[in-house]
């Protein structure tokens, strides 16, 4: 009893930041003609209820694409319908063809930021929770820690709820995804992560450990026997699914080709508002073009869900991810909001996870690699260290270069000088957990393979 009582607090806390940050600007408030992704949003809802489905991916003089033309797959679509039969329904004036465009008020961003907030409560919330309960070998206070640090993770507020998107909806399917497959349920695991690429096609990039990770099941159980009728249990359910959320699109070719169109721009470039950190700082000396644009929170719920396993580490990626969004948050004007929220979500992790004291081989998960190494450096003792250090200095430069981006106007002649410096810590950062990451996957298996062996 007591700990459902307090898994309702922690919930509460993270609905009350959550909120708090809403109360802030978003993208694009009062600067025409463009406005920002609150724009695109609330236009996606105009066309959406005012144009029969074949002309939503269409240009035409009653969408015109260069003006925040829908370019996410059919279920994002059809939540913004939904989204536009209840405005209709309070105000047709926030969803009027043509004359809506721009439109901005008091009582239209309090419907805007309670969409996103509802579809936290049906979808991300409830799956983080679960995910968290289901969580073995850790005391039930761990378990309720783990959710608070993953409810106060300021990069998902602060883009959901300050900036303005529904990230929380295509991450929180993906995440009912893990919960399936890990608990046996494959086919609603399978259900769940076809819907989260239906909704957002970045989740792609999860797709690859899904294949595999189910594809393992079935050769487990033997491609002869059970595991075949799995294969083909999973590829129906997959193909079912894509079916009944493209079926309205595939009544011709040309419709299906559009909408492929539109969800792979290829034309649109990397450079998002500068949050693509490896391509805009690769850009600077090789002038790479042209290339899909990345979205930092695509590997940060992995991350999230290794925070009770990796706590040091994570914490340190989650804030990395945060702050390469400066660009971003500070055209916003979410300066205040995003200092916040880090420090909050900073200071829980320290709080229950005692991060400072997690900084050995073993709690590093790096104990393995480091014996490896010591075979051939025998002085090889010094990795953690190393890594503390290398913590404090990329903090130290976080916050400077943060303290410059706020204070100090940057030289007339490099006008994006310091959106370029927050790209190239950044990067370099994410760089670094590259290899981290991938050391402690490769010795885990390997150690996995040596353990059968001896077996």
């Amino acid at each position: 009893m007591e700990k459902w009582y307090l898994m309702t607090i922690v919930v509460l806390i993270g609905l009350t930041v959550r909120w708090t940050v809403s109360l802030n600007s978003y993208s694009g408030a009062g600067k025409p003609p463009m406005f920002g992704d609150y724009e695109a949003q609330r236009h996606w809802q105009e066309i959406t209820f005012n144009l029969p489905v074949k002309q939503w991916y269409f240009n035409s003089s009653d969408n015109n694409l260069q003006y925040w033309g829908l370019d996410y797959p059919p279920l994002t679509a059809y939540h913004s319908l939904l989204c536009a039969y209840v405005a209709k329904f309070i105000n047709a004036d926030w969803i009027a063809l043509h004359t809506s465009r721009g439109y901005e008020s008091q009582a239209h961003k309090l419907f805007m930021r309670s969409t996103v907030l509802i579809a936290d409560l049906l979808i991300y919330i409830p799956a983080v929770v679960l995910y968290c309960c289901c969580l073995k070998e850790i005391s039930t206070k761990k378990k309720i820690a783990n959710v608070l640090c993953i409810l106060l993770y300021p990069g998902l507020i602060l883009i959901d709820y300050g900036h303005f998107q529904y990230n929380s909806v295509s991450l929180g399917f993906a995440l009912w995804g893990v919960l399936g497959v890990s608990c046996d349920w494959d086919l609603l695991g399978s259900l769940a992560f076809c819907l989260a690429i239906n909704y957002k096609q970045m989740e792609l990039y999860h797709s690859l450990p899904f294949f595999c990770f189910l594809l393992g099941k079935c050769f487990k159980k033997g491609l002869k026997g059970k595991g075949f009728v799995l294969l083909v249990k999973l590829a129906c359910t997959v193909v079912a699914s894509f079916i009944l959320c493209w079926l309205p699109f595939f009544t011709e070719r040309e419709q299906t080709l559009q909408v492929l169109r539109r969800l792979f721009p290829v034309d649109r470039g990397l450079f998002e508002d500068k949050v693509a950190n490896i391509w805009c700082s690769f850009n600077v000396l090789l002038k790479i073009k042209d290339i899909l644009p990345r979205h930092i929170q695509l590997i940060m719920r992995p991350v999230c869900l290794v925070l009770s396993d990796i706590p040091f580490m994570s914490t340190w990626f989650l804030l990395v991810s945060t702050f390469s969004m400066l660009p971003l948050l500070l055209k916003d004007e979410l300066l205040m909001p995003s200092v916040v929220t880090t420090m909050a979500f900073f200071i829980a992790c320290v709080t229950f996870f005692s991060i400072f004291e997690k900084t050995s081989e073993e709690e590093l998960q790096l104990k393995s690699f480091s014996i490896s190494v010591r075979k051939y450096l025998p002085c090889f003792t010094f990795l953690s260290r190393i890594i503390q250090y290398l913590f404090l200095i990329s903090v130290i430069t976080m916050v400077l270069l943060t303290l410059m981006t706020v204070t100090l106007d940057p030289p007339q002649k490099l006008p994006d000088l310091f959106s370029v410096l927050v790209c190239f810590v950044s990067c370099l950062n994410f760089l670094f957990f590259l290899v981290y990451f991938n050391i402690i996957i490769m010795w885990d298996s390997q150690n996995g393979r040596n353990q059968k062996k001896i077996s």
